[in-house]
């Protein structure tokens, strides 16, 4: 409000090739904030319906991942501005690298299966360590904004989030240890928006880099 107040009355008192609604529209823009990561999409139909199939079947009391939700998180971002997300797209598009495939597999829990608060999807060592490769690339750009991860990337799409406590899934998760899902290619990366609400997020994309070849 005092930013608005301000800028009107530099408005009134010098003058301005603007309307004055387009002042105070732009000012609101400007300090609307929004919660972004850039992530990898989970794409491939027969790796998706694999997933489903799994939150069909495993015997836990989670509340599974909209399928068209599915991704890798190769950085959150947090809360931010319009202004510092432009800024995020132009540091994105400057990444190169190459399109590479992931092969999904394997299950775990966080923080682990006795206490589960999240469960999910690894991925194979070569594909893997391509993720880790990108997060790098993506958090090299990002730096000089003043984004830096908390914690070392470790690949993997969440599946279920659980709310309560459920008790130890241990032997569950290792009905389904041997579960091949598929393989994943990787040939862009988004900048995701997310809006967080009662029955789960809705994320929208900002902007997509694809790979070089």
């Amino acid at each position: 409000v005092k930013h608005t107040i301000s800028f009107v009355n530099i408005y009134q008192k010098k003058g301005s090739s603007m309307k004055l609604p387009e002042i105070i529209i732009n000012i609101l823009q400007k300090n609307i904030m929004m919660r972004v990561f850039v992530a990898i999409e989970i794409t491939n139909n027969d790796v998706i319906n694999s997933i489903k199939e799994f939150q069909e079947n495993v015997n836990i009391d989670a509340k599974p991942v909209e399928l068209k939700s599915l991704h890798f998180t190769l950085q959150f971002l947090g809360e931010i501005s319009e202004e510092i997300a432009q800024k995020i797209i132009q540091s994105l598009k400057t990444i190169e690298f190459s399109s590479f495939d992931v092969n999904l597999k394997e299950i775990g829990a966080f923080p682990k299966p006795k206490f589960p608060r999240v469960i999910w999807i690894g991925t194979d060592e070569n594909g893997g360590n391509m993720l880790i490769q990108l997060s790098k690339k993506v958090e090299k750009v990002l730096e000089p904004l003043g984004f830096f991860s908390d914690k070392p990337f470790k690949p993997h799409i969440t599946v279920f989030r659980i709310k309560k406590k459920i008790g130890d899934i241990s032997g569950e998760l290792k009905n389904h240890k041997m579960v091949n899902f598929g393989i994943q290619r990787v040939s862009n990366i988004k900048l995701k928006k997310s809006m967080l609400t009662a029955s789960g997020p809705i994320y929208s994309d900002l902007v997509e880099v694809n790979a070089k070849k």
